[in-house]
């Protein structure tokens, strides 16, 4: 009886009719350079005109003040429409020696339709900002390849260790071990934080110098493919493939 009351439910909301989702946003990911006083995202309204609401979250979602701000956090788009977000850092509060990440979020609020049965969806995108110091170490496009895998075994249990020296975020997906001619997935997204570490469990019988393969996502939100070959308990450094 319940399955069919949830179907009957199901049913009902997709008969509908729904506001349209319309916002669009000029990046999958912030890059804040730090020798400048406000990174910017562009918002654009393809839909019927909506309130759009922005707000800065911390990655893990605690209510902690960050020392950033977004200008304007609520504003009026109508439609066709594009609003420029300003995000100011407070000038002190946020590491100096390493990338400091966090959410931007936007949600769409659409108008009220004069509609009875009309369900209104507040639809909210998600990315991440990125904010790097002036003058910081290295080169964020170089740190992927500064990643250290190896093989960890633990009273009969095998793991696979990472570690990220550098000073910037590195975002690893489609993480697979290479063993016996198989291919498993390991993860399929982990972002490692600068100076981090993380580990995943693996196979008890995984082989010492089996192939890692992964792709990383650049400041740009394309992929790169990136191979390493497991050297026991040794650190081994990855290689970029070829596209």
């Amino acid at each position: 009886m319940k399955t069919l009351l949830q179907a009957a439910g199901l049913a009902a909301w997709l008969a509908m009719p729904h506001a349209n989702a319309g916002i669009s946003l000029n990046g999958t990911r912030v890059i804040f350079d730090g020798a400048h006083l406000e990174a910017a995202v562009t918002v654009r309204n393809h839909g019927a005109d909506i309130l759009v609401q922005s707000w800065l979250e911390a990655l893990d979602g605690d209510k902690v003040e960050l020392p950033f701000a977004i200008t304007p956090p609520l504003t009026r788009l109508p439609a066709g429409q594009e609003q420029l977000l300003r995000i100011l850092y407070a000038g002190a509060g946020a590491a100096d020696q390493r990338e400091t990440a966090f959410w931007l979020n936007v949600q769409e609020i659409p108008q009220a339709a004069g509609q009875g049965n009309v369900l209104q969806l507040a639809v909210r995108q998600r990315v991440k900002v990125f904010y790097r110091p002036p003058g910081l170490d290295g080169d964020a496009l170089q740190a992927p390849e500064r990643l250290r895998w190896r093989l960890r075994r633990e009273r009969g249990s095998s793991w696979l260790q990472a570690d990220n020296p550098s000073r910037y975020h590195v975002t690893v997906t489609g993480l697979s071990l290479l063993s016996g001619g198989k291919s498993k997935e390991i993860s399929r997204a982990r972002m490692l934080a600068p100076g981090a570490g993380e580990q995943w469990p693996l196979p008890a019988d995984a082989a010492s110098d089996a192939r890692l393969r992964y792709q990383i996502i650049n400041d740009f939100g394309a992929s790169q493919a990136f191979e390493v070959r497991l050297q026991g308990a040794a650190p081994a450094q990855p290689r970029r493939l070829e596209p």
